[in-house]
């Protein structure tokens, strides 16, 4: 399975949160969309352990079966059209999850998340 991971499920693997550290175990790929890498900077940054967790963060990264997805001009279309979606169906949700959204679909990945308002786009594969 080719994953998608979200800010939170980041957090509860890093804390050993064992359904999360099993998941990216198993996982052939775990991916984090660039937003989700800005969101966990501005939190460390934010943080008392900011140095630590960039270390931790930098090891993560480094893992063979680890990557950084990037936006590109066919990601733009998958943010256009899942802005519309939501603001059709009168739910919107934060700018930077329709980003991690568009590029899960656009890569035809699993979204690992907690946050319910992903619930909103049955287009998502859901882990």
């Amino acid at each position: 399975m080719n994953l998608l991971l979200d800010t939170n499920r980041y957090r509860d693997f890093c804390e050993g949160e064992p359904a999360a550290v099993e998941r990216l175990r198993t996982a052939d790929t775990v991916c984090l969309a660039f937003v989700t890498l800005a969101e966990l900077r501005a939190g460390f940054l934010a943080g008392s352990s900011g140095s630590k967790n960039e270390r931790t963060l930098a090891q993560f990264l480094h893992r063979p079966r680890v990557r950084i997805l990037w936006p590109d001009e066919q990601t733009t279309h998958h943010y256009a059209r899942i802005f519309l979606q939501l603001r059709r169906q009168g739910s919107p949700i934060p700018t930077s999850d329709i980003w991690i959204a568009a590029l899960a679909v656009q890569h035809e990945l699993v979204l690992y998340s907690r946050d319910s308002h992903f619930d909103r786009l049955p287009q998502l594969v859901r882990a």
